[in-house]
């Protein structure tokens, strides 16, 4: 019988592992010149361009995500990043949802954490590729610190404005990350397993170049495990400034929220919608922020913010309307909130404070047939 010795078998092993990822196909995610190919979730146009050199530039303001037009599943990830200033923020996130969560300027996903070393660590959180779940997505951490974070084995991670390398594996619902290299964090049975993949602005001004991907065979998936898919969704809101939106007073652009003080005048879009749409918009009450109303199409539409679907004051709650014809159907936090008719055929969307109040998150889309 033929016998291999232990310094053989593991020569063996990595020529047979070097030969393999010389198989693996990459096609780039970004082409240098542009977004094709992904969509803007709710940032503005200054937050991303391309330098001379084909490199993504994000400003880091306002605090938002660009997603890939298309989801995926398995598959490995490379990139590389770079912050331009100390403790400046970002992340990659992984099978995320179309849009922003209830209240947030983020997905519902898996984040893989772009942070510069100057940010620090302490026991909640490095700076050197930890990885987690947001606003309601779960994974099983390896290497966790009693939550579902992540944590690396090692500190791996260049300062600024040095470059770092990620290599990002998801299969199956477990995910890996190389940070320069080596492999450091782990975790596995994560939900959502399938979904989009997303670029974050959270702050700091980072660079990312060489983001490609190698698609892997999809496998059998839950439906609860998939993302929610593409409905059709655009911000109505940069996050810097109320372009497309008439001028009021009393409002104020902060970031990815915008402020309502008391006395503010109403807020209306320039634009005008026809046809079937449907839109979203996230309030969070003050004490005094009495009985606002939306106008829809021209149409005051009265909130009954002291109703049982409502959130404490101080949090936040997602208002969906379904416009079809002159009739919007009115969501609350996901729950049936009334039928409104005789609603115009054309007009405006826009918000009626009455009093001191926070919004965010205003989107639109045209309702499927």
């Amino acid at each position: 019988m033929l016998r291999t010795c232990p310094l053989t078998a593991l020569i063996l092993f990595f020529a047979l592992s070097l030969r393999a990822e010389e198989k693996l196909e990459f096609r780039p995610l970004l082409n240098g010149k542009d977004l094709s190919g992904w969509i803007v979730v709710n940032t503005a146009p200054s937050t991303w361009s391309f330098n001379e050199e084909g490199d993504l530039v994000c400003s880091g303001k306002p605090i938002g995500e660009i997603r890939t037009e298309r989801m995926y599943q398995n598959f490995i990830l490379e990139l590389e990043w770079r912050h331009l200033v100390p403790k400046g923020n970002a992340g990659v996130f992984v099978w995320a949802d179309d849009i922003s969560a209830r209240g947030q300027p983020f997905i519902r996903g898996v984040e893989v954490q772009v942070l510069e070393n100057a940010y620090g660590n302490t026991n909640n959180y490095t700076t050197h590729g930890d990885i987690f779940p947001i606003h309601g997505a779960t994974l099983k951490p390896v290497n966790g610190r009693g939550g579902q974070r992540a944590f690396p084995t090692e500190n791996r991670s260049n300062p600024s404005p040095e470059w770092n390398h990620y290599r990002i594996e998801c299969r199956d619902g477990a995910i890996s990350l190389a940070v320069n290299g080596k492999v450091v964090t782990r975790g596995s049975e994560a939900s959502p397993r399938k979904g989009y993949i997303c670029l974050e602005s959270e702050g700091g001004v980072v660079h990312f170049r060489n983001v490609q991907i190698h698609e892997l065979p999809d496998t059998p998936v839950e439906p609860s495990q998939v993302a929610i898919a593409n409905r059709g969704f655009r911000c109505l809101y940069t996050g810097v400034d109320f372009a497309g939106w008439e001028e009021a007073s009393g409002w104020k652009s902060r970031d990815w929220e915008f402020i309502a003080a008391a006395g503010a005048g109403p807020l209306v879009t320039n634009e005008e919608f026809s046809g079937d749409i449907g839109f979203i918009v996230d309030l969070k009450r003050h004490e005094d922020s009495g009985r606002p109303r939306l106008l829809v199409r021209g149409k005051e539409v009265p909130l009954d913010p002291a109703g049982p679907l409502w959130e404490k004051t101080g949090a936040y709650n997602r208002i969906e309307g379904f416009l079809r014809g002159g009739e919007l159907r009115l969501e609350i936090n996901g729950k049936e909130a009334g039928t409104f008719l005789e609603i115009p055929g054309k007009g405006p969307l826009g918000i009626i404070p009455d009093g001191p109040s926070d919004w965010a998150n205003p989107y639109v889309r045209v309702l499927p047939d």
